[in-house]
């Protein structure tokens, strides 16, 4: 035998097989690109194949790992089929039973030939390029070769030695080009991207089964996307401590954290529910054995409490005894309402109910998972969110740092000086997608760990209507702009706006008038850091700045509601202003000189519940007469007095007979009830952002209603409920229940009422769907307070095919209410704390309110379409951030078929037909690829969020509809183009054939998988891919080779047909 070293082995097998009969091989490995290589040689050559080591696991046909640019070409289809032809007639393959250390190959013919130490592998032949040293001995005596076949007969027949696998290797070579199911191929590609939580959630599915979840009623009352959603917020609460449920308004976020409930509940756990005051009988109804509950079969047996509970230390709550609760004591926290968590105060002197909640609950006593509920997590800040993810990780900023976020409060941080750079850009060029782009990975990559959030659009294009049901149809906002004054006789609101900007409200900011020698005492005693350790200073000065800034708000918001709610509003103001006065009066007129704080050593001496400080103004907050400037003070005490004294006798005069928006309201109710929308469809809810304009909508409307239209009236704030309708009890849950009866679970043949008037105290929680039409008798200035409202009634699984949504609009020009929210508001105050993106009240912005053109688009689309979060120009939504829904595709899948599929050889394809309804999307026909980066070939963005792997989408122009690092859309485009198509469409493949020539003409996708490999690489070289794949001699792994490719492997694709 001479050692080979001229050349590859497979040109000088290629000579020896002329003419040949057969060929044997003791091999590793064979693969069909081996076999294309050898194509014409082996045309009429019987080969057996005689394997061993891992080849035996799948029997690696498609080429080992050395064999990735083979993959790459996209056509093992074509080949595999070309090698099963040929194989049926002229290959046997058997398997060693044991392992073995040598290969070699013997040819058989008129040039006997035998190499020992090559086998029928790529590796080895020469066919790629390899790292290993290959010396094999080749031998062409004859001697030496009858030796070879000698013992590869041996071994071939005797069964205690071998076995054949004849049929498993011609089935994995039909498995290379068989027809494969879009939807399959989406499995395949999410189990590699999710494959431990694939692992893990078959292992949860199987202990959910275990503990009966879905033997229960609250089970079998959700639809397909709220199941999806209640197993993902247990995986998420099982792998994290927490979890967000953000879905959007109207899409059942308390049924599904019901369902997670009963999860815990059948572990025996103890469940904590907190929830706002006005909504807890919410969630009492589902444990008590009431009529009105459906569930009760489901036997709930949680705690419910308060938020407010959390600023108490004793007394009762419903039956629980708030001096006696063992806080630490509960496995799970359900926190409804979740954003009233999303700031945490330092309040001087007391324990606030975060750091109460934080402390008693989760800090202390068993290890205790948090689930949140709320449509807004995430309102103005993105800091919104840190305190609410601190409850999952017990305050831990690094808790996530296994899942690739180093710190929680950086990542915010940094996201939101990204946000800040985003809305400085031109409205025009502010969207969604562009915001997505800008946020960073960490931050996307948190949302992914902790939230779970669905919208209306969401449902609609993933889960469709087939299942959910249908949505009802928005129809264009009614838009009423009524006059203040039948009688016209009122002074315009601009004047009436300038008169409460020039307003000091000297009332309400005694501090400002302490004399210089006082301040630093004042400040001493009042004043705070921000926070511990803070190097910046909360002033009481700037405190009660603030206050005055709200009351301006307030006033201008007032008036916009209701001439009685400001003339209410302005005779408490003109109260205080009088009495203030009256203070400094009392006050000179003793003549005394008074007590003043200098009088104290000690500030810590001080008790403002001394009678000597009867000489003092102010609430919590006491300034000392004697230590302010009374002359300056009287002097702008008296000018508001006068001011507000002139407007108020403006409002006064205009009562209920002059009140034209009153008027308009009554008009637009009479037609509503005789002219009903929804077969016969009466009901309407009016909302108010003011207690005060409720009552009076209420005194003006309930009789009259009753009286001259038939129906019943209700009125639902904080403070009263009340309504035309006899009850045995006048209670919230009653009135709605009476207001919307399906919804509640009530008698629809019960009497029932047909207008409520409320307050947002009811605009959160709230399923009204009975009824079709909300009515915002003010524009709320938060247009997510709309969308709420609206949510009350818009809403999935409702009977009515539509809800309409009416708007009463100030009467005045939409330019000119802008200017005029903006001078208002310009005048509130923001602090930006070292950058961090929290709000604060210290230094004085711009605010929200200076950007008009937004304002403006905002408003513009309140009135020509009915508003949802993800409409909001310019709104956070983080509902398109997420990839929870992909994962309990896969996690929803029997475990037995995901390791079926996660067993397929690299680079298989499905092919679809794109919707053409994406293209009103900017999508178009093309290619989804996913790659795997070996060993970090090249380094992909921090935090991005499938590393290892790279999912691209490349659209037939050669473009990538996407940022490497924003991977969802192109889960997106699989997921609906892929979920539901389980048989492969031949009509489709048919055109993919015709078109790729049956896999001879495959240049098209590889230009597209070039274009995704470059984009994950990062290189800007030029490719040579066509140098790759043309004919002639092979340059794999060479120079050539396209930039990044021999880095990657490619798992899976999709083709996208037009």
């Amino acid at each position: 035998m001479v050692p080979s070293d001229a050349g590859r082995t497979i040109d000088r097998l290629r000579k020896h097989l002329t003419g040949a009969t057969r060929l044997d091989s003791l091999t590793e490995s064979f693969s069909v690109f081996v076999y294309e290589a050898l194509q014409e040689e082996l045309a009429q050559v019987d080969l057996r194949l005689l394997l061993h080591g891992h080849s035996l696991d799948d029997f690696a046909l498609n080429g080992l790992e050395e064999e990735n640019l083979h993959r790459a070409r996209l056509d093992q289809h074509r080949v595999a089929r070309a090698f099963l032809n040929w194989a049926e007639e002229h290959l046997q393959a058997r398997a060693l039973k044991r392992r073995t250390r040598g290969t070699w190959t013997s040819v058989d013919g008129p040039f006997p030939y035998v190499v020992d130490g090559a086998g029928l592998e790529a590796e080895s032949l020469g066919l790629v390029a390899s790292q290993d040293l290959y010396f094999p001995l080749e031998t062409t005596e004859a001697e030496k070769v009858a030796q070879a076949v000698v013992r590869f007969e041996r071994m071939w027949h005797d069964d205690g030695t071998s076995s054949t696998v004849q049929e498993e290797f011609l089935n994995a070579a039909r498995a290379l080009f068989e027809d494969r199911a879009p939807e399959s191929v989406y499995l395949r590609i999410l189990t590699s991207l999710f494959k431990d939580f694939v692992e893990e959630a078959s292992e949860e599915t199987a202990e959910r089964d275990r503990t009966g979840l879905h033997d229960s009623v609250v089970w079998k009352k959700l639809y397909k996307f709220q199941r999806d959603g209640v197993l993902g917020a247990i995986e998420k609460l099982e792998r994290h401590n927490g979890c967000i449920i953000a879905d959007s308004v109207g899409l059942g976020k308390t049924f599904e954290a019901l369902a997670v409930i009963k999860y815990y509940e059948l572990r025996n756990d103890r469940v904590l529910v907190l929830a706002p005051k006005r909504l807890r009988e919410n969630w009492t109804i589902y444990r008590g054995n009431d009529r009105r509950n459906p569930l009760a079969a489901d036997r709930f047996h949680y705690d419910v409490l308060n938020h407010t509970d959390l600023s108490r230390t004793g007394g009762l709550s419903g039956d629980i005894d708030l001096a006696n609760v063992n806080w630490g004591n509960y496995d799970l926290v359900v926190i409804d309402e979740s954003h009233n968590f999303r700031n945490n105060p330092q309040v001087k002197g007391r324990t606030t109910r975060y750091e109460r909640l934080m402390d008693e609950v989760f800090r202390s006593g068993v290890r205790t998972k948090v689930l949140m509920l709320s449509a807004t997590p995430v309102n103005t800040r993105l800091a919104d969110l840190k305190n609410q993810v601190l409850f999952a990780t017990e305050g831990d900023d690094r808790a996530l740092a296994s899942d690739g976020i180093r710190s929680i409060e950086t990542t915010l941080n940094k996201a939101q000086r990204h946000f800040n750079e985003w809305q400085r850009l031109p409205a025009a060029t502010r969207s969604t997608k562009s915001l997505v782009g800008t946020l960073g990975m960490d931050y996307i990559r948190l949302l992914d760990l902790v939230t779970i959030a669905r919208s209306r659009k969401h449902i609609e294009k993933y889960y469709g209507t087939k299942d959910v049901g249908r949505f009802p149809t928005r129809l264009a906002p009614v838009n009423l702009t009524p006059p203040i004054d039948t009688a016209d006789m009122m002074i315009p609101l601009e004047e009436i706006n300038r008169s409460i900007l020039r307003l000091n409200l000297a009332a309400y900011k005694p501090t400002s008038y302490v004399s210089a020698k006082h301040e630093s005492k004042y400040a001493a005693l009042y004043d705070q850091r921000v926070r511990t350790g803070g190097r910046r200073v909360w002033r009481q000065t700037d405190r009660e700045n603030n206050v005055v800034h709200l009351l301006r708000v307030g006033l201008l918001k007032r008036l916009e509601s209701s001439v009685n709610s400001l003339g209410k509003t302005l005779g408490k103001i003109l109260a205080t202003m009088e009495s203030a006065i009256a203070s400094i009066d009392a006050y000179e007129a003793t003549g005394a000189e008074g007590t003043s704080i200098d009088s104290f050593a000690d500030l810590e001496e001080i008790d403002l519940d001394d009678p000597q400080f009867e000489d003092t103004v102010g609430g919590s907050v006491k300034v000392f007469l004697a230590d302010i400037d009374r002359v300056r003070w009287r002097q702008e005490l008296e000018h508001d007095r006068d001011t507000v004294a002139s407007l108020l006798a403006e409002v006064t005069a205009v009562d209920a007979d002059r009140d034209a928006k009153l008027a308009e309201l009554k008009r637009f109710l009479r037609d509503k009830v005789e002219h009903p929308t929804n077969d016969g469809n009466r009901k309407a809810l009016v909302f108010t952002a003011f207690s005060d304009t409720a009552e009076y909508l209420y005194e003006h409307v309930a009789r009259w209603a009753r009286d001259e239209l038939g129906v019943h009236v209700a009125l639902v704030t904080g403070q009263s409920t009340r309504s035309t309708l006899p009850m045995k009890r006048v209670h919230m849950v009653d009135v709605l229940t009476a207001f919307s009866p399906r919804s509640k679970d009530g008698d629809p043949d019960d009497p029932q009422i047909d207008i409520v008037i409320a307050t947002d105290t009811i605009s959160e929680g709230q399923n009204l769907q009975d009824c079709d039409t909300v009515i915002n008798y003010d524009i709320h200035w938060n247009p997510v307070r709309i969308v709420q409202r609206f949510g009350r009634v818009d809403r999935l699984g409702t009977t009515n095919t539509s809800v309409q949504l009416v708007n009463f609009w100030p009467n005045m020009d939409l330019d000119a209410y802008i200017n005029l929210e903006a001078r208002v508001s310009s005048r509130m105050t923001l602090l930006d704390v070292s950058a961090t993106g929290e709000e604060n009240v210290l230094d004085v912005t711009s605010g929200d309110m200076n950007d008009l053109d937004y304002r403006r688009k905002q408003l513009q689309q309140m009135q020509q379409a009915a508003p949802t979060m993800e409409d909001l120009a310019g709104g956070l939504s983080i509902t398109d951030l997420t990839l929870s829904d992909f994962r309990m595709d896969a996690a929803a899948r029997a475990r037995d078929e995901l390791q079926e599929i996660a067993g397929w050889p690299l680079a298989l394809f499905g092919v679809s037909r794109f919707d053409k309804t994406l293209a009103d999307d900017g999508l178009a026909p093309g290619a989804v690829f996913l790659l795997r980066v070996r060993d970090d070939a090249f380094a992909l963005s921090e935090g991005y969020p499938l590393a290892p792997y790279v999912l691209a989408y490349v659209t037939d122009d050669g473009s990538l509809a996407h940022k490497i690092e924003e991977p969802k859309l192109a889960l997106d485009v699989l997921r609906h183009h892929c979920l539901g198509s389980t048989e492969p469409d031949a009509a489709i493949l048919g055109e993919f054939d015709r078109a790729t020539r049956s896999g001879r003409s495959m240049k098209h996708y590889r230009d597209l998988l070039e274009v995704a490999v470059r984009a994950a690489s990062g290189k800007a070289e030029e490719s040579m891919v066509a140098s790759l794949f043309s004919a002639g001699p092979s340059l794999l792994g060479t120079e050539a080779a396209a930039p990044g490719l021999e880095a990657v492997d490619l798992i899976a694709w999709l083709a996208v047909l037009p």
